[in-house]
């Protein structure tokens, strides 16, 4: 038995001695021949890449509203429609904006007209109704002279009767130096008065009437109807005066209530003649100064017909047809704010009133979207947005079709003011397709990769098998089994993790990672 478990401790002692030289070769084959992760370098081509989110977005598209309220009298458009631009979409009532255009277009061809005779000048035709005109006139006042010398006349016979036929009946010696009242006043100035009026009327209807009839000789009526106005007003006073005195009268023996009532009477007559007398003259010395007046313009009218228009004549009425064609323009500027004409090409996507319905100004009825050219906006981070410049092409997948249908675009526009997203600052591009396309319809989702670097037939290796140290970068290359230490210069970076290799390594060289 000791002899069995002898054996049995040999044998296993042996083992782990055999198990520990075989530790021990392989530790010391692994330290004095490692082994490297390491990568070839390539000639290839390198692109980089901007991945964004967009949307599809008209590149016009306009909302439609009156500029004044009004009854919609006519539409032309239904959500869906296809509409050219220039094309009539809705109309507002515009009737009496219409009758105020056609009364507006009559008043220019009528200013037009006046215009055309003033530079065409006189016509003959029109000087001889001038001329008949004056002829008329010249009737007209010689009918008011002839009625003017019968009134003067008949004024001065009224007159005449009123003091030496009706009032004089209250005088003894009337025609006299000393003319004396037949009764006696309580009023000694009212007998004054009257016995000294009645010697001045008495030389006042004397060269009242040499006057008259020297006025059918020099024909100068005008101031002997001004001294037969002053005549007939200072006997008219006389004759108030004399009612005055009669009125006052009472009955007696040397003087009977007839005589009295008599004298009354025909002084009251004499006043009432002349009165009328007064009138009368009035009347025919305004119609006098009318013939007068109305001939001299008739004249007046000649001379400037037979002369032409003036050159201020002429510019003046140019003015007034300036003003008419103004107030044409601004009533045709109304009426077109009575219609909606589509300013672009494209399809209705809202329409929001009816025929009959009053709208008001500024609300918006129609909204139109362009479909001939569609353009795709994004908002890039600010991390990306310095790589990214005007005519990088894209391209482009929409969710709609998935991944199978890729459209080419190119970066157009690109903001210069940042916009604010969930606090992370981003800059909004516009990018537009290459080739239109008829499957792209407005707010599509678009998935966006922007090239914006690109270089064929170049060494690259990825990004992380470079050192950076003290401004210089370095490589390890694995040479005949031994690494070294190169000094690389770099260009571009793709999307993908590689960078170019401009100076260093060469196509083949192995690359420890």
């Amino acid at each position: 038995m000791k002899k069995i478990f002898k054996k049995r401790n040999i044998a296993i002692i042996a083992i782990i001695i055999i198990i520990l030289v075989a530790a021990i070769y392989a530790y010391f084959k692994t330290t004095s021949v490692p082994s490297y992760n390491f990568i070839i370098a390539k000639q290839t081509n390198l692109i980089y890449e901007v991945s964004a989110t967009g949307k599809v977005k008209p590149t016009e598209s306009v909302d439609l509203a009156f500029e004044k309220s009004g009854r919609i009298t006519e539409i032309n458009a239904s959500v869906g429609n296809k509409v050219s631009a220039g094309m009539f979409l809705a109309v507002i009532d515009s009737s009496e904006l219409a009758a105020q255009l056609a009364q507006a277009e009559a008043g220019l061809k009528s200013e037009k007209a006046k215009l055309e005779e003033l530079r065409i000048g006189p016509k003959s035709a029109e000087i001889k109704v001038q001329e008949t005109k004056i002829e008329n006139a010249k009737i007209s006042l010689e009918d008011a002279k002839r009625n003017a010398l019968n009134q003067l006349n008949d004024a001065y016979t009224k007159s005449d009767d009123a003091v030496r036929n009706k009032t004089d009946q209250i005088f003894d010696n009337p025609k006299t130096i000393n003319p004396q009242l037949k009764f006696l006043t309580s009023d000694s100035g009212l007998d004054n008065y009257l016995r000294f009026e009645r010697l001045v009327i008495e030389d006042l209807l004397k060269s009242w009437k040499l006057s008259l009839n020297q006025l059918i000789i020099t024909n100068n009526s005008p101031s002997n109807i001004d001294l037969s106005k002053k005549n007939l007003n200072e006997i008219k006073t006389f004759l108030e005066k004399a009612a005055l005195a009669v009125n006052s009268l009472t009955p007696s023996s040397g003087l009977a209530q007839s005589t009295i009532d008599s004298w009354k009477s025909d002084i009251s007559t004499a006043r009432t003649n002349t009165s009328s007398a007064i009138n009368n003259v009035s009347s025919a010395d305004e119609k006098l100064r009318t013939a007068e007046a109305s001939l001299s313009l008739a004249e007046q009218e000649l001379i400037l017909i037979k002369t032409g228009s003036t050159n201020e004549q002429i510019t003046a009425q140019e003015a007034r047809v300036e003003e008419a064609e103004a107030n044409i323009k601004n009533i045709k500027a109304q009426i077109s704010k009575t219609m909606l004409i589509s300013p672009i090409a494209g399809t209705i996507i809202k329409r929001d009133a009816e025929i009959g319905q009053v709208i008001a100004a500024n609300k918006t009825i129609l909204s139109i979207i362009s479909e001939s050219r569609l353009e795709i906006e994004s908002n890039i981070p600010e991390t990306d947005i310095a790589k990214i410049k005007i005519g990088n092409t894209a391209k482009i997948t929409l969710d709609a079709y998935g991944n199978d249908i890729i459209f080419e675009t190119k970066v157009t526009t690109i903001d210069p003011a940042e916009t604010i997203i969930e606090g992370v600052s981003t800059y909004k591009i516009t990018l537009d397709f290459i080739i239109p396309d008829a499957r792209v319809k407005s707010g599509m989702t678009a998935n966006i990769d922007i090239l914006t670097a690109s270089k064929e037939n170049i060494i690259i290796i990825p990004q992380r098998a470079i050192k950076s140290e003290d401004k210089e970068k370095t490589v390890k290359i694995l040479e005949n089994g031994a690494v070294k230490d190169i000094k690389v210069k770099t260009g571009i970076k793709g999307s993908d993790g590689n960078i170019e290799i401009i100076d260093g390594i060469k196509e083949g060289d192995k690359i420890i990672l």
